[in-house]
């Protein structure tokens, strides 16, 4: 996988949790609870898609943008979610904005008290 940094990045974000779903072998991060990126992993544990939440027109944008790298969610909702290549043409700070935009969208879903308790605010 191309984006070794990924763990470290969302690990740093206020209220993140991580998990490994077995029965998918997905590597999960939550916020409040709620799933925002999963890093799907094949039989030997190699990553073979990055899930994440944006905004369905941004989604959609990502993927004519960045075609074959950026797809409908695997597994998961496709409008609202987008599928990444792990290997693929991403550039590093493009898949940040949408991580952090996956992160945000979530967050914002969230009771206003809990966003206060995660923020720390």
């Amino acid at each position: 996988m191309r984006y070794e940094w990924i763990d470290e990045y969302l690990m740093r974000k206020p209220g993140v949790t991580k998990d490994l779903q077995e029965s998918w072998n997905w590597r999960r991060y939550h916020i409040g609870g709620k799933m925002f990126t999963a890093i799907c992993l094949d039989g030997e544990n190699k990553p073979y898609y990055i899930n994440l939440k944006l905004e369905p027109a941004e989604g959609e944008s990502y993927r004519a943008q960045y075609e074959g790298d950026v797809i409908p969610g695997y597994y998961s909702n496709k409008q609202h979610w987008n599928s990444i290549n792990p290997d693929g043409a991403v550039p590093d700070e493009v898949l940040k904005t949408m991580l952090d935009r996956s992160y945000e969208l979530v967050l914002k879903g969230l009771p206003k008290y809990r966003q206060r308790e995660i923020l720390g605010a």
